[in-house]
């Protein structure tokens, strides 16, 4: 597979102090530990709350509207929680600000990307399985303990092995949901669906976390839209058409900006075109 190699080195970098305040996350809060990617629930979440929704509203849908059809109380408030976490429902968080914006925009064949994208800024345990998923050659087996030895040599003994069993069956899963993975017993490494607005998302990551200029097309987050580089630059060129972002490329010398994505969190919704 063509696509862009990822390294151990990139995911032990700290991020920055500015991609913290825009909504990705280090430390310790892991949702994959309890749950998968749940793209089934953010999918029917998103097409029922307006996207002007605040958190609040989020809550609302999920607890006691319980549009996501959950049989309990308490699973509905673990459900929200843990959507929160992966997701932050919440338009003053820039990356799901920028999810939401980029949602409808990405149909139904882009958005696992998107969720995946997001998923991976929001959990460091899963972002650590990474390399093993991308670094797998077209049509191998991608194992649950695969991902576990990628999450303990990024955090040696941090998790039990409980805790590191239901971690790996989690990120096999999430990966499966991603397009990234085939299979129910046997999961298979496949090329996932690359699109616009999953390459615009993960640019903007790559932004978030310091990236800048020819950079961006050699992120991590680059890297999981599964797509040859040349791929991403024609995708970056049709986004800055339509205004999604600005991508100017003279020579060796590339500019992208995010004015649209990046802008005040009062409104919601496509650029202006």
């Amino acid at each position: 597979m063509h696509v862009i190699d990822v390294g151990l080195a990139d995911l032990r970098e700290p991020l920055p102090p500015s991609a913290l305040a825009a909504g990705l996350q280090d430390g310790t809060l892991c949702p994959h530990t309890s749950r998968t990617l749940m793209l089934a629930e953010v999918r029917m979440l998103l097409e029922t709350v307006p996207a002007q929704a605040r958190r609040a509203e989020y809550r609302e849908a999920v607890v006691n509207e319980n549009v996501l059809l959950k049989p309990t109380t308490s699973t509905r408030k673990k459900t929200f929680e843990l959507l929160g976490q992966l997701y932050g429902l919440d338009p003053s968080i820039t990356v799901f600000r920028a999810l939401r914006d980029l949602w409808t925009e990405a149909m139904p064949s882009g958005q696992p990307l998107l969720a995946v994208l997001c998923a991976l800024a929001r959990d460091p345990a899963f972002r650590a399985t990474l390399p093993a998923v991308l670094q797998a050659p077209e049509g191998s087996t991608v194992t649950p303990d695969q991902l576990v030895e990628a999450i303990v040599v990024r955090y040696p003994e941090r998790f039990n092995n409980t805790t590191l069993r239901a971690l790996g069956q989690h990120a096999a899963s999430s990966w499966q949901q991603s397009g990234h993975l085939r299979g129910h017993l046997r999961k298979v490494r496949v090329r996932a669906v690359a699109t616009p607005a999953g390459t615009i998302y993960a640019l903007l990551l790559g932004h978030l976390a310091g990236a800048r200029g020819e950079s961006l097309f050699s992120t991590l987050w680059a890297a999981t839209v599964d797509a040859p580089q040349h791929v991403l630059r024609e995708h970056a060129a049709a986004a800055s058409r339509r205004g999604w972002l600005e991508y100017r490329a003279a020579g060796a010398v590339t500019e992208i900006t995010f004015r649209h994505l990046l802008r005040p969190p009062e409104t919601l919704g496509g650029p202006r075109q």
